[in-house]
């Protein structure tokens, strides 16, 4: 799940208490024994570790949630992130020269940054380096050694079978909405007009997202729906690949084109039309696996 790191090697049952879930209890002043990490529902595990990835925990939350713990939780010093420094020269010396750490450090969530600490505190040299695979490199792709963006070096990758789903909605009056579904407005069929700006739009993405890589797209198709009562047209965008990276850039340029394309198609009429919640809502292919919005991965 979202939060619980590959090199922790923890099932989605949440057995152990992951680094996550302790940030979490570090910040909030309380200790939660394994046991009592245990007796906790499995809903309020999840809970836990999700409060752990936020930018900035909620004490209150975390001791509400963990307030069930059986045996109930041990008072601590809360941990203060803010006082912490900004390298961990622990982890660094366990890393060695040749993993670079203080450079990037400031760039990284908390939760990374606490979860580096951590493992630096029980000095194992062989899990942090897998945690700094995982945890420090992957935020380093787009940076050179100067610490300049460049394009992400892909050749190594293998080629997979990639797909993306975005989708975005225009919001207008349901007058202006009528007139989209019956394909008409003063520069004529506003959803047929879209559907070719998104697709085109789709092909172009490197050309307009500066550290895209050009791939060779297998599939491109942008539907557009429209919902009188509600005065919303949604767009729904995929595209798909058998490429060395993903496509969801390729699928959000061709949702927020379409979107564009939408309003500018209703200006004319309805100015106070608005583009709204352009979001990749799916993605499958590749190393990091599949995602779909609203779901626990």
């Amino acid at each position: 799940m979202e939060g619980v790191f590959a090199f922790e090697g923890m099932g989605d049952d949440l057995d152990l208490v992951p680094l996550a879930a302790r940030r979490a209890l570090d910040v909030a002043g309380i200790k939660v024994s394994l046991a009592g990490w245990r007796a906790l529902p499995l809903e309020v595990r999840r809970r836990l570790v999700r409060e752990g990835t936020s930018a900035q925990v909620a004490p209150e939350v975390v001791r509400a949630l963990a307030s069930g713990a059986t045996p109930p939780p041990a008072p601590l010093a809360p941990l203060d992130e803010a006082t912490l420094e900004p390298c961990d020269e622990d982890a660094q010396r366990l890393l060695g020269a040749k993993r670079p750490l203080a450079e990037h450090w400031r760039g990284l969530p908390p939760l990374r940054r606490f979860a580096l600490r951590h493992l630096a505190r029980r000095g194992d040299a062989e899990r942090i380096a897998r945690a700094y695979d995982e945890l420090v490199a992957p935020a380093l792709t787009h940076l050179d050694a100067k610490g300049q963006a460049h394009m992400v070096d892909v050749g190594e990758k293998a080629a997979a079978h990639r797909v993306a789903i975005a989708t975005a909605s225009v919001r207008m009056s349901p007058s202006t909405a009528a007139l989209v579904a019956a394909h008409g407005g003063p520069k004529g069929d506003v959803l047929a007009t879209a559907r070719i700006a998104g697709l085109l739009a789709a092909k172009r993405t490197s050309e307009l997202i500066p550290l895209c890589h050009p791939i060779a797209l297998t599939r491109v198709s942008v539907e557009l729906d429209v919902d009188v009562e509600a005065g919303l047209v949604r767009v729904n965008a995929r595209a798909e690949t058998r490429d060395r990276t993903g496509v969801e850039m390729e699928a959000l340029t061709a949702a927020s084109i379409a979107a564009l394309t939408v309003y500018d198609m209703v200006k004319g009429v309805e100015r106070g039309a608005t583009i709204e919640h352009v979001v990749l809502t799916e993605k499958s292919g590749g190393r990091s696996g599949a995602y779909r919005r609203g779901e626990t991965p």
